[in-house]
């Protein structure tokens, strides 16, 4: 059948010249877009990137609010305002199959089908390979006489071959390796680790590290990481682990905040240090209940401005216990809180003039 494009009735039920092509061109805009907010979801869970670079492709069309959250369970981007689904059948990071065994570990170790994840903390972020020192083959049988020397050399040229003219891994795997020590005798978690090896990179980058200790610079990282994350340690705590000069670190760690630019660092609550001074010390909860309330109210004081927070949270504990008649000594509470009696002597003094 022919059509005669001249007839004006026979128009109206053509397409426009222009829409194929555009189609064709929306539909793969939608594919790619699609694809790059699935896989950049892969390594930001907290969807800074799409709050930067995909502003459009994370802006809710209900109330225009670009403030979103993933749900991994569902793999659906949602709106935080009004709850609004932007994006649905997102690609899921979970493995397809559950384990109900008390096997446990080992069930779970023969089904992983991918290595360990990428983590800041290694100076290679788990990406590198690495020959395994079990002399064994591919089909698990065992490497002849003949053939282990030669196995040797070549991991050992390996181990060799992966520091060889790089300055900066052989930098990254000394200091991570000082960070794990920390990690290991203060029991920090793995959140704390991965912003302190990540504020040491950008140091690196900075070359902040030239002429400086390394000690003394993953001290300052991992206070500035506690510091940021509202943790409780304090720098000379940090730098006793692995017998570093604390008045070194602190000069580091004010090197790190001007020239990192490191900001809205939170103000240290002297609450946060209240229970783990009385559990160390063995406080009864009573205690402890009337300690929290007056710190409370010392707190609020001009008086208490300024002062160290072990300190001040020790003797808040030590007037606590002389109420209660519980028999707690100053040197006690000053071996628990890691600070002198000197010191919960004279806050001492400031507290009973706040609270008389």
């Amino acid at each position: 059948m022919e059509i005669d494009l001249n007839n004006k009735d026979n128009s109206r039920s053509l397409p426009k010249p222009g829409y194929y092509s555009q189609h064709h061109y929306e539909k793969g805009m939608r594919r790619s877009q699609s694809t790059a907010l699935s896989y950049s979801n892969m390594s930001d869970v907290d969807l800074s990137y799409y709050e930067h670079s995909n502003h459009n492709e994370t802006c809710c069309s209900l109330c225009k609010r670009s403030s979103a959250i993933f749900d991994y369970n569902t793999g659906e981007i949602i709106c935080n305002i009004c709850g609004m689904v932007i994006h649905d059948n997102m690609e899921s990071l979970e493995p397809e199959w559950r384990t109900f065994s008390d096997r446990g570990t080992k069930e779970i170790n023969s089904k992983v089908r991918a290595g360990r994840p990428i983590s800041l903390a290694l100076y290679d972020m788990g990406l590198s390979t690495q020959i395994s020192y079990s002399n064994l083959d591919a089909k698990g049988d065992a490497i002849n006489a003949t053939q282990t020397p030669i196995i040797k050399r070549i991991r050992r040229w390996d181990k060799i071959s992966s520091f060889d003219n790089n300055n900066s891994a052989r930098n990254l795997k000394y200091a991570f390796e000082i960070m794990s020590r920390i990690k290991d005798k203060l029991s920090l978690t793995d959140v704390v680790i991965e912003k302190a090896a990540y504020i040491y990179r950008r140091a690196l980058v900075k070359k902040l590290i030239q002429g400086r200790s390394t000690e003394s610079m993953v001290v300052a990282c991992v206070y500035a990481a506690c510091r940021k994350l509202n943790i409780p340690r304090k720098l000379d705590e940090i730098s006793g682990t692995i017998n570093d000069d604390k008045i070194f670190a602190g000069k580091c760690y004010r090197l790190l905040l001007k020239d990192l630019k490191i900001q809205n660092i939170p103000i240290i609550d002297s609450t946060n240090y209240l229970s783990k001074i009385a559990s160390k010390a063995k406080v009864s909860e009573k205690t402890y209940r009337l300690a929290l309330e007056m710190l409370t109210k010392v707190k609020k004081n001009h008086m208490s401005y300024g002062k160290d927070p072990s300190a001040l949270t020790a003797a808040v504990l030590y007037a606590a216990c002389q109420k209660e008649g519980e028999k707690m000594t100053q040197a006690q509470l000053a071996y628990a809180g890691n600070t002198s009696a000197v010191s919960i002597r004279h806050r001492f003094t400031d507290i009973k003039q706040i609270l008389k």
